[in-house]
């Protein structure tokens, strides 16, 4: 092993894996500027996002940031996990459960609850539960992502 050089942010093999394994990533705070380049580039132009200025109307009266940009930044900040291991994400089920502001900061918790290997043998299907959470300890956004892994070389 001493001669061995491991590359660290390699993700998780499948069979690293067992039901109930959990972890959390990173953390990364949402700026202004994040959600200015992120509404440009989606267009979504609700004034939710968009109007900096007339919010007395507003249902939320701070900056919100679109649950599209928070569900984009937790796949980032879960990147490290399955880096050169992960094949394809298949499907998940969404749920928001409270607003995320600007300079709010979140990370992601993550709990292996379905492993199943595939039909190839060398891959197999992992489903995790992810919890975006705030800095508040609020979970923002649940989601239950799908995706085929790599089993660790023979």
């Amino acid at each position: 092993m001493a001669d061995q050089m491991m590359t660290i942010g390699h993700g998780f093999y499948w069979d690293d894996l067992e039901l109930g394994f959990r972890f959390r990533t990173v953390s990364r705070t949402i700026t202004e500027t994040d959600l200015v380049n992120f509404v440009n580039l989606s267009w979504l132009t609700e004034e939710l996002f968009a109007n900096a200025h007339s919010r007395e109307d507003m249902a939320i009266k701070a900056r919100a940031v679109p649950a599209a940009l928070v569900y984009s930044y937790a796949e980032g900040l879960l990147t490290p996990s399955m880096q050169h291991t992960g094949l394809a994400f298949f499907n998940a089920e969404l749920d928001v459960k409270g607003p995320t502001l600007v300079n709010d900061t979140i990370h992601v918790e993550c709990e292996v609850i379905e492993l199943r290997p595939g039909s190839k043998g060398n891959r197999g299907h992992v489903r995790t539960l992810n919890r975006v959470v705030n800095q508040h300890g609020e979970t923002v956004i649940q989601y239950n992502p799908l995706r085929l892994m790599k089993m660790r070389p023979q």
